[in-house]
């Protein structure tokens, strides 16, 4: 008895090393599916379908007969950044549906996809073609809010109503370094984490290790995306004025990647449109600050 008990300590020990020694070497993957984890706990499904022939992954959640919400995200985010906000949406009898855009999360990343808004945007419509949603409540965040705008002004009888989260799509160039996206040292990561939050966390070296090494493998998807970006030739200016679904602008009081000025003039642009500000939050306040968010985003849908 005493041998046997000595084995499954002596097993759960050498189980935990190795644990610590996996979290040490890939602690992105640890935090990755912790994420899908928590999403599934709330109740996600993890599901896959084909849009022009490629393999795009998505979460869905909440009650099947539910009114469809649609969330995307933003570049070089994934379907579980959604992970806070989504059960407010899901626990007040949504069908909410997270897909990861290609070249992100677990969908598929083809080497001859351009990654620019107007594909994704072919990639968002062909999503709800196959999930057969005539029409939706549409949501995005960052460059998802360019891609949900555009889809929003070329088929308009597919959505709803529009939320857009610290949006970007209007014809302005960034004040800052848009090569922070791709991080390629720990210094520049910082910069970046600096400019997503106000308050950004220490990372510690092993971690900041493991999201460099992330970022450097999913480079090349950023920069197409990028490089068709900042042409400016797929801006939405002109596209905002005519379109008539009600539209809710939610932005981080201190965004730094797209300042509040750009909120308040979508806001100008978009007739009708209501525009919170989100006291103390960054460009990740769909993230950071859902508790904030989730319950007037409910009342929105539901008037």
């Amino acid at each position: 008895m005493i041998r046997r008990l000595l084995w499954i300590f002596g097993t759960l020990i050498a189980l935990a090393v190795l644990g610590g020694v996996a979290f040490w070497a890939r602690p992105v993957e640890f935090f990755n599916t912790y994420s899908e984890l928590r999403l599934l706990r709330a109740g996600a499904e993890s599901r896959s379908t084909l849009v022009e022939g490629y393999r795009v992954h998505y979460y869905a959640l909440g009650p099947d007969s539910g009114p469809a919400v649609v969330l995307v995200h933003g570049l070089g985010g994934r379907a579980e950044n959604w992970q806070n906000l989504a059960p407010y949406l899901s626990k007040a009898g949504y069908r909410v549906y997270l897909p990861d855009l290609l070249g992100y999360g677990q969908s598929e990343k083809p080497a001859g996809f351009s990654y620019s808004v107007p594909n994704e945007v072919g990639v968002v419509g062909g999503f709800l073609d196959a999930l057969g949603l005539k029409q939706v409540d549409l949501g995005g965040w960052s460059m998802g809010g360019w891609i949900v705008q555009r889809v929003a002004a070329e088929r308009p009888e597919r959505v709803r109503k529009l939320i857009l989260f610290d949006s970007a799509g209007l014809a302005l160039k960034p004040d800052w370094n848009t090569n922070l996206f791709t991080p390629a040292t720990a210094d520049e990561l910082s910069q970046l984490d600096e400019l997503l939050m106000p308050h950004p966390p220490n990372v510690p070296d092993f971690v900041a290790t493991d999201i460099l090494r992330r970022s450097k493998q999913n480079a090349w998807v950023i920069h197409r995306a990028l490089a068709s970006m900042l042409t400016g030739h797929d801006a939405t200016d002109r596209l905002l004025p005519g379109l008539k679904m009600p539209a809710l602008i939610v932005w981080g009081e201190l965004d730094r990647i797209t300042p509040i000025n750009e909120g308040e003039t979508m806001h100008k642009l978009i007739s009708g449109s209501q525009l919170e500000v989100i006291q103390g939050c960054g460009h990740l306040a769909p993230s950071q600050c859902a508790p904030q968010i989730g319950p007037n985003l409910v009342v929105f849908l539901r008037r």
